[in-house]
Order: C-alpha cells, then structure tokens, then sequence
C-alpha cells in the first residue's frame, strides 16, 4: 500500500527495532519505536485503522509494498489468502477509500509553573496548601470562602513558589467531557487529537485547579476517576492515561457546592454528593486579618506609584466595619481585598481619594453605594470638603447636557 513519507519512515523504524511487516505490536512497543525517532508522536494513522488491529491493543506492522487487505486477527502473520475467482474476468478500476489518519498533538508549549507576584502577601490557609503542593502527593482539596478573598491567587501561589506546574480550568455551566479531558480539533487541515487540560495535567505530574466548581453542571462526573487518583479512558481514543507521580487537584468555589439560598452567587449549582465525598478535606477561607490586608493594599497603591499609608489604613478599617456589620446581618455586600485593590489602582491612576473610591463603588446599587460612600467620609474626613465632593461628581454622569453644547 501507499504510505505517505512519516509513515513509511515509522515503519522503517519498526523494521530496525525488529518488528518487520507482519509483526505483532502493542502500545509498549509502539512507544519504543517513536522514542528512537526521537519522541514522534504515536502513529495513530497505524491504531486508528481497524484493517492493521490484530487484537485488544494489538496492532500489525504495515508492508509498504503489499495492498491493504482485510483486518488481521490475533496469531496470524500473514494476510489469509484470496480466493481465485472461478474465470478471468476483466479488471474493474476501483478508486481506492480516502484513508482518514488521525493525528495527536499538545496544545501547552513551555512550562506551566505560575509567576510569582511581587504583592502577594501570605495568609490564611497559604502554608497548609504549600504544604500539600510541595509533598507531590495526591491529595484533593476543596476551598471555599466568599468572593474576591484571595482563593485562587493562594493556590496559584503556593505552585509558583513551590515550583509546581499549574493548570486552572475555569468551570462554567456549559463545561463537559470534551472541555476537560480533550477532544478533536482541525489542525493544519487534519483531525487532531488534543489533550484537554485534566488530561495534559496528569500526563506532567501537575496541579489541577479547578476554579469556580459550583458553578459545574453534573458533566464534571466524569472527573470522578481523576478525583479518586486512578487512569482514565479517553474514550474516543480509546488510550488510559495514568496520573504521573506528583499530580493532584484543587478546586475553588463560593459555596460548599450546595447552591446558593440568598443568592448572591447565582449560577451556582447544588453539586453530587459523590463528587463532593472525594475531596478529603474543605477549606473555609476567610477575609485577611486587618494588619494583613493593610500591608496588601500599601503594596498596592506603592505598585501605582501613590504611596500613602493613611489611606491605605483607612480603606482597610472601612472595610472591615462593613464587613462586620454583613456578618451581623446589617447589610447585604461587604467590600472585598479584591474591591480594595481596585480602589488602590484607580487611586494610582486618578490621584483623588475620593474619585478612585466612588468609582470602585459604582457596581453596587444606589441604596448600598450611599451608604457605602457616607461610612467612608466618617472614617476619612479629608474627603468631606466641598472640593473633593466637585471632583468626585466627575466620576458620575451628567444628568442633562450642558447648555453651552453647540448641536450638530
């Protein structure tokens, strides 16, 4: 039969490491005969096509020079013969089938190990997470705590200075098998097989961050093998991929995966009970202590160039009466490390207290921005000024245009 050129020479490679046409290969040493051309990938074109499959995860050496014939079957080394027809008959020109060779290929180039970022500063559950990244061993955990408290950037984090390989994948109601664990994509005009990146995570011994799973529909069951630290089979290409030493899964959510009932977090779903009974342990994360938070938000407003202490602990001691006071019940948002953050760049950028502050509070609603904005002028009376009121009406809309607007 034809081969094309890569092909021939994989079969060429098989001949020199002693598997002739005709021989009887598996995966074991279909893997010897790429890592002598130098890591090829497998030749699927070869695995994929039942006419060379000689049993369950046996496979026969092509010949080049002999014609395709039909599927061979365990034992045998040879095509069966043809039987020969009772006459001559003339020769019929028959257009050979489109041979159809599916390719594998890796969508990750590089290494995966996340940057260190020079303001993070260490809290909460950072050492225990540390702990468990560093020891390689597997061991799911689950992280929960309200929005914009530093979940995923301790996770990410941890694998940065413990050297380890992350892959987050962030979770959506419309996420599914083919999302997680790969599927085919057209690639340079071929059918190629890409690993998803639970699977691409496994293969490198990595970290598997699974971030906002509550918001998973009961698609992300088909982890359940992956969460248990045993292979999985990649149906669709039929190949059981083994966790490399070292690989582990985090996942990260607003909820303990049982929805959200004031709902805050919509979208958030009530997740299987056997899903949630493979993470060996749960982490309720908490906001940062106020010294912690004051030394996140100076770091903050140092990176923006506006360096100021004192707004930096009366933004902190702001937020965390609000939060006192949602914690008793007294209102119904709270002021995120996030919403700090924010509030330290837009001062950075614009210079005005004031200004950065009713910015970063115009997402909420009227009510809760007025009572937001009259708490922050009790505990920072160098906004209460008449000028600081002008310059912060810049921040909002004109409610009618001006008169001097000359009309097109």
């Amino acid at each position: 039969m034809n081969l094309k050129p890569k092909q021939k020479a994989w079969v060429d490679a098989a001949a020199a490491a002693g598997y002739p046409a005709g021989s009887v290969v598996g995966y074991p040493e279909i893997d010897a005969i790429c890592a002598s051309m130098g890591g090829v990938t497998r030749p699927w074109w070869l695995i994929n096509n039942k006419n060379y499959r000689a049993g369950r995860g046996k496979f026969l050496v092509p010949d080049c020079a002999a014609p395709l014939a039909v599927a061979f079957r365990p034992g045998a080394s040879a095509a069966p013969p043809m039987a020969a027809p009772a006459a001559p008959v003339a020769p019929v020109a028959v257009a050979p089938p489109e041979m159809v060779t599916l390719a594998k290929a890796s969508g990750m180039n590089g290494s995966a190990i996340p940057g260190k970022f020079a303001n993070y500063v260490p809290f909460g559950y950072f050492k225990d997470v540390e702990t468990i990244i560093s020891s390689r061993i597997f061991y799911p955990i689950f992280v929960t705590g309200l929005s914009g408290n530093g979940k995923t950037l301790m996770v990410e984090q941890a694998c940065a200075k413990a050297k380890r390989e992350m892959f987050r994948v962030n979770i959506t109601i419309e996420t599914d098998e083919d999302d997680l664990l790969g599927g085919f994509r057209l690639h340079d005009g071929e059918t190629v097989w890409f690993d998803g990146p639970v699977v691409e995570a496994m293969r490198r011994g990595a970290v598997l961050l699974l971030d906002e799973v509550d918001l998973a529909s009961n698609k992300i069951m088909a982890l359940q093998p992956v969460l248990e630290g045993k292979p999985i089979l990649l149906k669709k290409i039929n190949e059981i991929v083994a966790p490399a030493p070292g690989f582990t899964i985090i996942a990260t959510a607003n909820t303990k995966g049982k929805g959200s009932e004031d709902g805050r977090f919509i979208g958030t779903n009530i997740l299987n009970e056997a899903f949630l009974e493979r993470f060996p342990i749960t982490m309720e994360q908490e906001y940062p202590s106020v010294a912690v938070e004051k030394k996140i938000v100076k770091k903050e407003l140092i990176s923006a160039g506006r360096e100021d202490d004192e707004f930096a602990t009366k933004l902190v001691d702001w937020a965390d009466t609000i939060r006192k006071t949602f914690y008793d019940g007294g209102c119904d948002e709270v002021i995120a490390t996030r919403r700090l953050v924010h509030i330290a760049k837009a001062y950075g950028i614009f210079g005005d207290r004031m200004k950065a502050v009713t910015y970063c509070l115009n997402r909420f609603d009227a009510e809760t921005k007025a009572s937001f904005m009259d708490l922050y002028t009790k505990f920072d009376e160098n906004v209460g000024d008449g000028s600081d009121e002008a310059e912060a009406a810049d921040a909002a809309p004109a409610d009618t245009p001006s008169d001097d607007l000359t009309p097109f």
